[in-house]
């Protein structure tokens, strides 16, 4: 798609004064205003992502913690996880035992931020949306098993599927359901810039410099109605360029909590050795990284060379030398604390075995040294990365059986050469949509996946990845599961490496840290609040 770069001006309402509402000049420390939020998060209008806050086009955990506090859904994953409970709904279920309908209500009296009726058609307008504009880098493929949507008067939606999908209830808790009006969206045009409007609990306003957010100001929605319980009236939510900035800010006082992203050395100190007035919270935490393989690229088209390289990762180590305690090993897409999890990489390979590597590419005739290029992002998964892919580079070139080199990019640059397939074999980090493993397989399995990878396999596609949705009771979905876990282990197109542990650092007299990231790395503003922490 041809996009011009999006260039803001202060005539689009994007552009605002420094905002100083809180205690101190430089918007922090101990006063009565805003709860301010530091984040390295980055968000930046531009060709490459023209609509960073449309949900027909945000597909990343930054961009979704700004839609989750200002646009309504109409499920929500509740305080301590599990299935989603109803949000701008009062009631939703199936109405078949076929799982292939599902019905929704709307709390009475629903308005947008603006005093406009919210109503059933919204609804429809807005999933309609998504799926007309099917942004190449969207949230779309998200709604595969959707046929159409229905309304019944103003306050019913009925989502007919094309599948049965057991997981559809976790889908409409997702900002790629985001309810928005369709006074200020168009049917078929993303809405470009940093404006984001909705029915959630809080209004946003931007700052912008030079067509990046630097900052956030969320209101408290005086006409929202749901489930959500805001602590606050207000909360700013910082930009920062490093870990470093923003760890400074926050031992000085000016920031009041910080979530992402910690280093793996900050976590160290602070929690060995907290500043004073600060506190480090752990928490569950979903986050996994991996290396993905363009699986038509010359080097790794060759299973036993992907293969190879799976049994050459030592994961502890590399974790013991970058990440620390942030991190632990995983051995497949589905992290180990979800239901369904099968550890197939370490029952295939065991783990960082250079003999196994050689004597899969000896059995494949493949010469060696296989010289290969791992490509990395900079500035988007945090400050480990660069020193991940060294390590990675050393245990690899360690064997004698690969010659690696390896290479940062932007990731303004990084992810359109990705998707086109630029890049063999590219690292990736993935925050699930949803604490289910489907959500672990199938955005990058299914046709038309997350990595836009040429890697298919029918067996996957057509029969395990529609038998897992089919099981309600999500213990009865495990074989198929496994299954699919044990044939990404025996293809290698992705390459699981470890998965993250949470952690939230926040100053004294703030609450509801410890409820303000859910497991799935959902920004949970509305949680916290003033008061005696501890």
């Amino acid at each position: 798609m041809n996009r011009k770069t999006m260039v803001l001006t202060a005539a689009a309402g994007l552009l605002t004064p420094v905002l100083t509402a809180c205690g101190s000049a430089s918007g922090g420390g101990a006063g009565s205003g805003a709860i301010v939020v530091g984040t390295t998060d980055r968000f930046e209008a531009a060709e490459f992502a023209p609509a960073p806050f449309d949900p027909a086009y945000a597909y990343d955990a930054g961009a979704w913690n700004v839609l989750r506090q200002t646009v309504q859904t109409l499920m929500h994953t509740p305080r301590g996880g599990g299935q989603p409970v109803p949000e701008a709904a009062s009631d939703c279920r199936f109405t078949e035992a076929g799982n292939q309908t599902y019905r929704c209500t709307l709390r009475p009296g629903l308005t947008f931020a603006n005093g406009d009726p919210l109503t059933a058609e919204d609804v429809k307008f807005s999933i309609d949306r998504v799926l007309a504009i099917k942004d190449e880098n969207g949230p779309a493929s998200l709604l595969s098993t959707l046929d159409r949507v229905e309304t019944k008067g103003e306050d019913t939606v009925v989502f007919r599927l094309k599948t049965p999908d057991a997981t559809f209830p976790h889908k409409l808790s997702t900002p790629a359901t985001g309810i928005v009006n369709s006074e200020t969206y168009q049917a078929e045009k993303l809405r470009e810039g940093f404006e984001v409007d909705g029915s959630g609990p809080y209004t946003m306003k931007a700052e912008v410099k030079d067509n990046k957010l630097v900052r956030a100001v969320f209101t408290r929605n005086g006409k929202y109605k749901g489930d959500l319980k805001p602590q606050n009236d207000k909360v700013e939510l910082r930009m920062f360029e490093d870990s470093e900035a923003m760890g400074k800010a926050l031992t000085g006082g000016d920031i009041h909590v910080v979530s992402r992203t910690l280093s793996p050395a900050q976590i160290k100190q602070f929690s060995a050795t907290p500043p004073k007035g600060v506190k480090l919270v752990p928490l569950p935490g979903l986050e996994i990284r991996y290396i993905g393989f363009n699986t038509e690229a010359p080097v790794v088209k060759d299973k036993a060379v992907r293969q190879a390289i799976a049994a050459s990762v030592d994961r502890g180590k590399l974790i013991s030398q970058v990440y620390g305690k942030s991190a632990q090993p995983l051995y497949s897409l589905v992290p180990s604390s979800v239901p369904g999890h099968v550890n197939s990489f370490f029952n295939k390979y065991g783990d960082g075995d250079p003999q196994v590597a050689a004597n899969l590419l000896r059995a494949a005739n493949v010469k060696t040294p296989v010289k290969l290029t791992l490509n990395y992002t900079k500035d988007h998964y945090g400050d480990g990365t660069a020193a991940e892919f060294e390590a990675l580079k050393a245990q690899l070139n360690a064997t004698k059986l690969f010659d690696v080199t390896v290479q940062g990019t932007d990731w303004a640059d990084f992810r359109p050469a990705q998707k086109k397939g630029d890049y063999a074999a590219y690292g990736l980090g993935w925050f699930p949509d949803y604490a289910d493993a489907d959500n672990f397989l199938a955005p990058f399995l299914e046709q038309d996946n997350f990595l836009g990878t040429p890697y298919a396999n029918s067996t996957v596609r057509t029969k395990l990845i529609p038998e897992s949705r089919r099981a309600a009771d999500r213990n009865l979905a495990a074989s198929a599961i496994g299954d699919m876990q044990d044939i990404v282990a025996e293809d290698v197109p992705v390459l699981p490496l470890w998965q993250g542990k949470q952690y939230v650092a926040a100053r004294d007299g703030i609450t509801g840290v410890e409820w303000s990231v859910n497991s799935i790395s959902d920004l949970q503003l509305w949680e916290l609040g003033r008061g005696v922490s501890g």
